[in-house]
């Protein structure tokens, strides 16, 4: 026995000693790709010395000779701390998720193949001008140089994953960066699924309930839409839930994940310091590392500091020493889905207003990792790629014997938003930034700006031309071959809305309706926000005269306007109108829920229980009312819809009818589903979170994901490369986090501010920003989380442009020399 228990012993000392070395040889492979910032690397591309110092947030700033200097300095610094990331998006792009995912990546691939995003950047190419090929080129050679240091040094192949997947990285091309553009666009577009969800709703229920599911945003009304389904006759109705690949993989976003922002400005006017302000904090889904990159360059034209996205050289968000500029989602409505009619006789042709015309067709061949190719034929009518019925389940709308086809403004070839960005960049005033705006052709956003005197806000991106004939104006997939539907070209820039100077000294969006023209001048029916700017516009109000601070303060805030309008109406016939209840009964428990939140201000505050309370209640308030009339198609309303909660609990339109559960005999009310939904919360949040409500946190329930895309998912490794962080705020609110919407964590924090910046041109020197991960992408760098933890607690680092700050306690300075120099 002796005998046996000492051999056990040495196994098992054995077996620890195998798992050290094991975690040891996989450290130091790993951390053989951790750039050093303090080398000096011989490149060729430059033509002068390039420095990169990075301070001690490891932001880059970059000073070389020339702007093309400055340019490979950037794709220098972008893969050496995000390359991985750069060649997922771009293989994202291309459509080749498969050569490494295998069958999990083959319907992301299609689609993107379907749409061309490749193809039509490196088209794009050509269509941008002098500098910025110039730019595009210099920027190729930075990353690329990198790639050879990476081979010719054996430095970790450039980035753990690439330890787990084949290591062969193509060189950047111009196209690249301009793929990534459009990938953007992809990711911000929600009005396909809007489009898609509309018509299967109007199948389903009566006009006036579908103006309550999917109410206008108040203000001028829109005249009745015709019935889909005499638009496409032979249609048949579906309760189906809309199918889209949540894979984490996968550019396609839900409609409620489809890009928001928060962007406003002051005039000196309205300035205690009496210099322009300007806040932005553009939202996206959360990742690890962020999408977003904070650097400097030194331009000729001055420098220019602020947020980049690997594999673009821009400044997408920023400020220069005259200018500062940010961005928030248009939602203008630059996508129709049209349905096409296959000729009977030839499958191969379509009807257009001209009679049948064959498909633009071509091949394409999917590579998927441990499988054979799969060849596809891409088709294309006169309005748009051809989509498979599967996407968004387009196929349910789609009758037999017809095809979907997709007009989209990213869907060019003479795209010059790249070009766009570098002339904002060296803009010197606003009227020079509204002038470049005018070439940004997608994703349409709204540009807010500022100078050392002036502030404005433009709508750029084109914007499609439709008839004022069109039969659903855009709102509903419509017939292809009737010319009134088919797009006219594009708006003329002019039309844009834009407001310069104005008279209150302050302008700003939230994603809210920003004006209201009719159709076919009206940019979008579709809006992201309703609420939200109506307790901007209360901070905004409330002080004649505003300071970084304030714009800071707003940032940040945590009041719900939503949860203040809400809950009076949904609760009033609950209040303290019970009878007394003994402890430990359900009656006591929604008592004591209801006393918490009649005392509630509406802050989301991560500490306080009542915003789990609300949210539970909200979100089983709201399956109650439409699940039995939409069956599995209320999967598609997973967050909150707060209009249509208060047209519901106002009777508005006979709204009410709502709350009465048609399976039912009993006619319920909607005082009936308040109470029922909020014992049904309690229940789940007993069950999730325990009994004691005075215990509960939001922030328990609010935490943001922050998750790896690929290495996230993997035991043990998700330890090391998830960032988990307990947050305040929710759907609603100015520091918004967007909660999952499905179980088991419905109320994560999964998309939100990856960017928020504050920029006082009274002191310059004294603008913040900050992102929600860190600078590198290297899950053993320091610099992989370390703002992380500032940009939750809502602090800052310094926008300096003074060198001499950048060089205090820099964490190394990276020195480029041109080879053989």
């Amino acid at each position: 026995m002796q005998t046996v228990f000492r051999w056990l012993v040495r196994i098992f000392t054995g077996l620890v000693v195998l798992g050290a070395i094991a975690v040891f040889g996989v450290y130091y492979l790993a951390s053989r790709s951790l750039p050093d910032y303090g080398q000096t690397h011989r490149v060729a591309g430059i033509t002068a010395p390039v420095e990169i110092v990075r301070d001690n947030a490891s932001v880059p700033h970059i000073f070389g000779e020339t702007d093309a200097d400055v340019f490979f300095a950037l794709g220098f610094a972008h893969a050496q701390d995000r390359l991985w990331q750069m060649t997922m998006m771009r293989r994202t792009a291309q459509g080749r998720l498969s050569e490494l995912f295998g069958r999990r990546t083959v319907k992301i691939d299609e689609l993107l193949r379907r749409l061309d995003l490749y193809n039509l950047s490196i088209q794009a190419v050509e269509a941008q001008d002098a500098p910025t090929r110039a730019a595009l080129e210099a920027y190729s050679k930075g990353v690329n140089a990198w790639i050879t240091r990476v081979n010719e040094g054996a430095m970790g192949r450039g980035a753990p994953e690439f330890f787990i997947f084949p290591p062969e990285i193509a060189h950047w091309q111009p196209a690249d960066s301009i793929a990534i553009v459009k990938l953007m666009g992809l990711q911000l577009s929600s009005h396909l699924e809007e489009e898609v969800l509309r018509a299967r709703l109007s199948l389903a229920l009566p006009e006036a309930r579908l103006a309550d599911i999917l109410p206008d945003v108040p203000g001028a009304g829109v005249a009745a839409l015709p019935d889909y389904a005499s638009l496409v006759p032979g249609v048949k109705r579906s309760f189906a839930a809309l199918q889209i690949d949540d894979d984490p993989l996968s550019p396609f976003k839900r409609r409620a994940f489809a890009g928001a922002s928060n962007g406003w400005a002051a005039a000196p006017s309205r300035s205690a310091a009496g210099g322009t302000l300007l806040a932005n904090d553009p939202h996206l889904g959360l990742t690890a590392p962020s999408i977003w990159y904070l650097a400097r360059l030194e331009l000729e034209s001055g420098g220019v500091i602020g947020g980049t996205i690997p594999g673009l050289p821009l400044v997408l968000v920023g400020r220069s020493a005259r200018l500062g500029w940010g961005i928030t989602s248009s939602y203008a409505d630059d996508q129709d889905l049209f349905i096409e009619q296959l000729n009977p006789d030839n499958g191969q042709e379509y009807l257009t207003p001209e009679g049948y015309k064959p498909f633009r067709s071509r091949q394409s061949i999917i590579n998927v990792a441990d499988s054979e190719p799969l060849t596809l034929t891409l088709r294309w009518t006169e309005n748009g790629p051809v989509l498979p019925g599967s996407h968004y389940d387009i196929g349910s709308i789609t009758p037999k014997g017809h095809v979907a086809a997709l007009s989209w403004t990213v869907l060019s070839a003479q795209d010059t938003a790249v070009t766009a960005g570098m002339r904002l960049m060296r803009a010197g005033d606003v009227d020079a930034a509204l002038e470049a705006g005018e070439l940004f052709t997608a994703p349409s956003q709204n540009l807010t700006v500022i100078d050392a005197e002036r502030i404005a806000m433009q709508t750029v991106g084109a914007l499609p031309r439709r008839a004022a004939r069109h039969q659903s104006q855009g709102r509903l997939p419509s017939p292809g071959w009737l010319a009134q539907n088919r797009w006219q070209g594009i708006q003329n820039y002019s039309a844009n809305p834009r407001f310069l100077d104005p008279e209150g000294g302050i302008v700003g969006n939230t994603n809210n309706k920003v004006i209201d023209r009719p159709f076919p001048l009206h940019v979008s029916f579709e809006w992201g926000d309703t609420q939200r700017i109506q307790r901007w516009q209360r901070l905004m109000q409330n002080r004649e005269v505003h300071t970084r601070d304030s714009f800071i303060e707003a940032q940040l805030d945590t009041v719900s306007f939503t949860a203040r309008s809400l809950l009076p109406l949904v609760a009033r016939d609950l209040w303290y109108s019970d009878t007394p209840a003994a402890d430990g009964t359900p009656e006591q428990h929604r008592q004591d829920a209801l006393e918490l939140l009649a005392n509630w201000n509406g802050e989301m505050n991560e500490h306080m229980p009542e915003p789990l309370i609300y949210a539970a209640w909200m979100r089983h308030l709201q399956q109650r009312l439409i699940r039995d009339d939409l069956g599995p198609l209320a999967d598609e309303f997973s967050h909150l819809q707060p209009v249509f909660i208060e047209r519901v609990f106002r009777d508005i339109d006979g709204a009410a009818a709502w709350c009465d559960i048609v399976q039912s005999t009993e006619v319920e009310t909607c005082a009936d589903a308040a109470r029922i939904s909020l014992d049904e919360a309690l229940l789940w949040i007993d069950r999730t979170y325990g009994g004691d409500l005075t215990a509960l946190r939001w922030g328990d329930a609010h935490q943001a994901l922050h998750d790896h895309p690929v290495l996230g998912e993997i035991p043990l490794l998700r330890w090391v490369v998830n960032i988990r962080q307990s947050t305040s705020g929710g759907d609603n609110t100015l520091m918004r986090g967007v909660t999952s919407g499905v179980d088991p964590t419905p109320f994560a924090n999964v998309h939100g501010a990856g960017y928020r910046g504050v920029y006082d041109f009274a002191d310059p020197d004294s603008s913040v920003f900050i992102t929600s991960t860190g600078q590198s992408g290297h899950p053993l760098s320091r610099h992989y989380d370390d703002l992380g933890e500032l940009w939750r607690r809502g602090e800052y680092i310094p926008m300096s442009l003074d060198p001499a700050l950048a060089r205090a306690a820099a964490v190394g300075v990276t020195r480029l020399q041109p080879r053989g120099g």
